[in-house]
């Protein structure tokens, strides 16, 4: 690619002013196509040296491609203009690898144009890793802020693989061919398709990662000891008994043999390559030994070491400088203070962690935060039978979190279901982004601590605090099976594991009680699912294993049922567990899911179990549970999932009368007045809402009893009187809301008698309907929260809101609208006419688009929203907004995602 010369050029002898500051936003840590990690940043003049180290390792090919000529070595005067940049009309970024630049991109705008030439130069060994379009998404993002709109790019033909670059980026580009140069302009606005390519390449890029973590050829155990009772002696004996399929590596300084193997006085002293280092070593060793790593090439870190951000601010800044070191030499870390990380995989046999025993091959995937729970979470899913594909404990999550596994478990195919411990989020919007395309074709069961007492400690550099109402949000628009314990975790990851989904909630019940099957009956309905037939059936104390089995395949033949619970207690009678077979065949050739209460055991007991070649639970044994309560809880979560995930994904639909250039200059003239931001006065409100279709009343602010007869007779009569007084807005039992007034007698009266010398807004009454609320709340850590419920005290003080996250799709608006508790009110309760839903959804999609375009509102209460069935008032309409609040400021997480980009560990 050619560039152009502008009078913007500086040449060496040019007096330096004041070096101009990048954002900080711009620099970034960030996952290759390979999996590995590079560091991105601006360009700096103290570059210099390493463009000319660029330049020198690139080949005469890639230095022909970039710069059209046999171009050997930058001029003086050339490296001082590609390292010395504004920042603004001319942006460069260099990508890093420890600290050797093996990449650049740079743009140049135009002068006086909203357009700038693009060009990249990619060193020949990292070439193909994707840094090329990394670059161009960090540069397009800086280019968006600096008010350019398209990028001009040329590029000699025979260069293909940078012409893929642009034309697989998911930008419109215009092509034109001249004298053997492809001429490229496109705009660079973020569409869906940039996004969506974006998201897929980041998918591949974080998947290889953790992918290059699981399945090393090679593991280093670094502080591997003698001493049984070392942490380096459990880690280095786990990985021999359990098989790792490849050389296993102790690093002792002090020992020729850890447990019989030959040992290595430090990481750089093993003549072979090394894939995974262990470390086991004092945390004030752990910056050499990573060192250590870079130069002998690691590819990824284990650090079951503690001693870091859980221990306080001291041992936090190590973590951080651990977690750049790393990244920067392209490693990624899991942990520190963790367990680490289990691959069940035959090929592989990886047990790189401090878990004696590890559950068998299976279709699970396991994360788990805390390091110290890890070794009982294992545990219990090997006493249950529960096969796990992969495990990974993360400790202080430094590094590698919940969603780098989500992103690896997508596509998988050696796991079918994904179960989360979490103590806390690293990046929430993330979270609620990834759950929700992969709890599409793989279950997502989380249990979440925290949700009454909030977990500090150890996780202020690494975590996010997000409410409970958030959580709960985030979970159900995600589809994420949200269990209490981890008891349940297992319940339904078992289930899940083991049994198909069903189809829907009506469930059969076979059993050899009459009791238990009337507690079996109540559990159902407890908890949401219905009895497919009137009456359990019981084949008695006395029935025979085939009674059992007859009685079962009747139910799962019968085209009324969608999941059998089948429950059978010991009688008096020897041979009990030959009843295990009946139900096991019948299960063997169903389609429909299975749940047992069989003897009270837990998991997969072996007269449930249908064995793979390598004797572990394959896909149709059955779950047993201690309890028939537990076994109903377990199948009332899977049916809800499936639910969700046979819903369709629903649309964001067209919405008419909406002028988002409008609401925006009510948004911006506020917060021109108030940089920080401030309420909207009510007329700035009914202006905003006006912009986007909102239905209201008619409505004026007024000062005296004067003014108030004057807007009542232009608004029309009835009217209601309000205070605007925070204390008594909405308040008709403190006398600051006067409903029904007929004229202006009435209306002297009401403003006389509002006790408070705040102006008063004169409003057309309502017609009868039920009051509502609808409320857009700012969360800072993934974004705004719609809310819906019924106004009145009581309904504020049970709490009956719905939550859900944004965007909000129509299946969303009516999903969210039908969610309190109180809803009957709204469906015709009692004989009353059902009010107007379809009216309740289109304002809900309304403030939800208002939100999303409009991320500096942070704060939107309408309340009353008045609800009823169509009536003549307000020219047909059924629904109005009485009232209401807003807030705006500067935009918290409700912002362009940006480029991609990995965690900030500072």
């Amino acid at each position: 690619m050619t560039e152009r010369t502008t009078e913007q050029d500086a040449s060496p002898s040019t007096a330096e002013e004041t070096r101009p500051t990048p954002p900080p936003h711009w620099e970034a840590d960030i996952v290759a196509a390979d999996g590995g990690t590079v560091h991105l940043r601006p360009i700096c003049p103290e570059d210099a040296e390493g463009l000319v180290g660029l330049m020198d390792r690139s080949s005469d090919q890639t230095r022909y491609y970039r710069f059209f000529g046999p171009m050997k070595r930058l001029s003086d005067r050339e490296l001082h203009r590609f390292t010395h940049v504004d920042h603004v009309d001319r942006v460069a970024f260099v990508i890093l690898l420890g600290e050797q630049i093996v990449a650049v991109g740079r743009f140049d705008r135009y002068p006086g144009t909203d357009d700038a030439e693009i060009a990249f130069l990619v060193e020949d060994a990292h070439q193909g890793r994707g840094l090329g379009s990394v670059l161009l998404e960090h540069l397009a993002a800086a280019a968006r802020e600096r008010g350019i709109k398209n990028f001009v790019a040329e590029v000699l033909a025979q260069n293909s693989r940078m012409v893929r670059v642009f034309q697989d980026a998911g930008y419109q580009a215009e092509r034109s061919y001249e004298d053997g140069v492809v001429h490229l302009t496109f705009p660079i606005e973020q569409t869906e398709d940039a996004l969506a390519v974006a998201y897929e390449r980041e998918q591949r890029s974080e998947s290889r990662s953790i992918a290059r973590l699981l399945t090393p050829s090679s593991v280093a155990v670094v502080g591997a000891s003698n001493d049984e009772g070392k942490i380096g002696n459990a880690l280095l004996r786990h990985l021999l008994e359990y098989g790792f399929s490849g050389p296993v590596y102790p690093v002792n300084p002090g020992a020729r043999h850890v447990r019989g193997v030959p040992a290595y006085a430090d990481i750089e002293s093993i003549p072979d390559d090394v894939d995974l280092a262990v470390l086991a070593v004092p945390a004030d060793e752990v910056a050499g030994v990573v060192e250590a790593c870079r130069r002998k090439r690691v590819r990824g870190l284990v650090v079951v070491s503690g001693g870091f951000g859980e221990t306080g601010p001291d041992g936090l800044a190590a973590e951080r400088q651990l977690v750049a070191a790393a990244r920067a030499s392209g490693m990624r870390v899991v942990g520190p203070n963790c367990l680490g990380m289990v691959n069940t995989d035959p090929e592989v046999r990886l047990n790189a962690s401090l878990a004696p025993m590890v559950p068998g091959r299976g279709r699970v995937g396991f994360f788990a935060q805390s390091g110290s729970l890890g070794v009982a979470l294992l545990e219990r899913a090997r006493s249950r039978n529960l096969g796990l594909s992969t495990f990974v404990s993360a400790g202080n999550r430094a590094d590698v979190s919940g969603n780098d596994l989500l992103q690896y478990w997508a596509t998988d195919p050696a796991t079918e279901v994904v179960l989360l411990h979490l103590e806390s989020f690293g990046n929430p919007r993330k979270f609620a982004r990834l759950a929700r395309s992969v709890g599409r074709t793989k279950p997502v069961v989380a249990v979440k601590s925290g949700r009454h007492v909030k977990i500090t400690r150890g996780l202020a550099g690494t975590s996010v605090a997000v409410p409970e109402q958030s959580v709960a949000a985030l979970f159900a628009s995600a589809g994420v099976i949200r269990v209490e314990t981890v008891a349940q975790m297992f319940d339904v990851g078992t289930l899940l594991a083991h049994q198909p989904l069903p189809a829907g909630k009506r469930v059969a019940i076979v059993g050899n009680s009459t009791a238990i099957g009337v507690l079996v009956a109540d559990a159902v309905l407890d908890r949401g699912l219905e009895l497919a037939t009137e009456d359990p059936v019981d084949i008695g104390a006395g029935g025979t294993p085939e009674d059992f089995r007859v009685a079962l395949q009747a139910a799962v033949d019968d085209e009324g049922v969608d999941a059998v619970v089948a429950v059978f207690l010991p009688p008096l009678m020897s041979g009990s567990k030959e009843f295990g077979p009946a139900l096991r065949e019948v299960a063997q050739r169903s389609e429909k899911p299975i749940v047992a209460s069989f003897l009270s055991t837990e998991g997969i007991p072996p007269e449930l179990a249908v064995l793979d070649e390598d004797g572990t639970p394959a896909r149709g044994s059955i779950p047993s549970y201690s309890t028939p309560e537990r076994a109903v809880i377990a199948l009332a979560k899977v049916a809800e999932y499936a639910h969700w995930r046979r819903r369709p994904v629903g649309e964001l639909p067209e919405l008419p009368d909406v002028d988002e250039a409008a609401g925006r200059a009510v948004v911006r003239s506020a917060l021109a007045d108030a940089p920080a931001g401030r309420d909207l006065t009510d007329d700035e409100l009914m202006t905003l809402l006006a912009a986007y279709g909102v239905p209201l009343l008619g409505t004026r602010t007024v000062s005296d009893a004067d003014e108030a007869v004057a807007a009542a007779t232009e608004i029309g009569y009835p009217v209601v009187l309000k205070s605007t007084a925070p204390w008594l807005r909405h308040r008709a039992d403190l006398g600051g809301v006067r409903l029904d007034l007929l004229d202006a007698d009435s209306v002297r009266s009401a403003f006389a008698a509002i006790p408070s010398g705040d102006p008063v807004i004169v409003q057309e009454m309502a017609a009868p309907g039920v009051a509502t609320v609808v409320e857009i709340v700012d969360d800072p850590s993934f974004g705004a929260l719609v809310s819906f419920g019924l106004g009145g005290v009581a309904t504020d003080l049970l709490g009956d809101r719905a939550y859900r996250t944004l965007p909000l799709t129509d299946l969303d608006a009516a999903e969210l609208v039908r969610a309190p508790r109180a809803w009957p009110l709204l469906d015709g309760y009692r004989g009353s006419e059902p009010v107007d839903v379809g009216a309740l959804e289109d304002l809900l999609l309304r403030v939800a688009r208002l939100a999303d375009d409009l991320p500096e509102v942070l704060l939107l209460r309408l309340e009353p929203v008045i609800v009823g069935p169509p009536s003549p008032w307000h020219g047909g309409r059924s629904l109005v907004v009485a009232g209401g609040r807003g807030l705006v400021g500067p935009p918290t997480a409700r912002v362009d995602p940006g480029p991609r980009r990995m965690r900030n560990p500072v």
